[in-house]
């Protein structure tokens, strides 16, 4: 588990479970946190102390001591402490491959492609709560197989319950195939210094409705998701144990504090850092 801290009263503690892919980040920040992003992970948490402000599907979201934050694959969102005193949270990360597969052994079918929204960002749910504690602590505790499996479980099981809308609560993003064009190209071509028009030339759209197609239907600007999609590819690269160095090429930064800029913005601690984490290299 590796703690990091500055010269502020911002810190992190992160630890990533090697066999599932899971990881966990128990944090305090004041004032801003960490700018706009998206996780390819679930992203389920609870406020421990203090109060959180964070935007995502376009609304303000405030999140107090003891309430819930659940966050879809791929959904941005940003976060600020709006009191001096700031605010600590728990999170957990779970890859959508661990959920699928846990699914299948737990005989659940509600969470199947997380494809659906869940009915709140922010939730109020004692039970659900306290799934989510006992899972943090298991995996962030490293308590073992048998625990993490078990707690995880039941967090699952929990979410799928009642959290699942049955309908949308806002409209669904637009799957426009245009924009499916852009991403694909985009996640495609990660190391291209990529232009608007090589997305002009791969949708066969004007720069101007691409741009605002893309911007209304992925809640992000084509530049900002292709600067997500390559962090969290270097994410998955960093964690394999690849150098910084060599990440930042990869994914199409332009060196190695380029990457390490992005990244802190976006997570709040550097890409080596991330690395020590996922390989308890302290």
């Amino acid at each position: 588990m590796a703690r990091l801290g500055d010269e502020s009263s911002n810190w992190l503690e992160f630890r990533r479970d090697e066999e599932s892919g899971i990881e966990s980040l128990r944090a305090h920040f004041q004032g801003h946190a960490y700018d706009a992003h998206a996780h390819d992970e679930l992203l389920v948490g609870v406020t421990l102390h203090g109060v959180q402000r964070f935007r995502c599907r376009r609304a303000m979201h405030t999140s107090t001591t003891g309430r819930i934050m659940v966050i879809e694959p791929g959904a941005v969102h940003d976060g600020h402490a709006p009191e001096a005193d700031g605010f600590t949270y728990a999170m957990l990360y779970i890859p959508q491959p661990w959920i699928e597969n846990s699914q299948r052994t737990n005989g659940i079918s509600a969470l199947a492609g997380l494809s659906r929204w869940f009915g709140d960002t922010i939730a109020e749910d004692e039970l659900l709560r306290q799934a989510i504690l006992r899972a943090f602590a298991a995996v962030h505790g490293k308590e073992g197989k048998l625990a993490r499996d078990l707690s995880m479980g039941a967090l699952l099981r929990a979410l799928a319950g009642k959290h699942v809308a049955d309908e949308l609560a806002g409209p669904r993003l637009a799957r426009a195939s245009a924009v499916n064009q852009a991403r694909d190209f985009m996640d495609a071509n990660l190391s291209m210094d990529i232009g608007l028009m090589d997305l002009v030339r791969c949708t066969g759209i004007d720069r101007f409705r691409l741009n605002r197609l893309f911007t209304d239907s992925v809640g992000q600007s084509p530049h900002a998701y292709l600067v997500n999609a390559r962090l969290r590819e270097a994410r998955r690269r960093l964690a394999a144990g690849e150098t910084p160095a060599d990440v930042a090429t990869a994914v199409g930064f332009a060196d190695q504090s380029h990457l390490g800029r992005w990244f802190r913005r976006a997570y709040g601690l550097g890409p080596g850092a991330y690395q020590r984490a996922c390989t308890n290299v302290l």
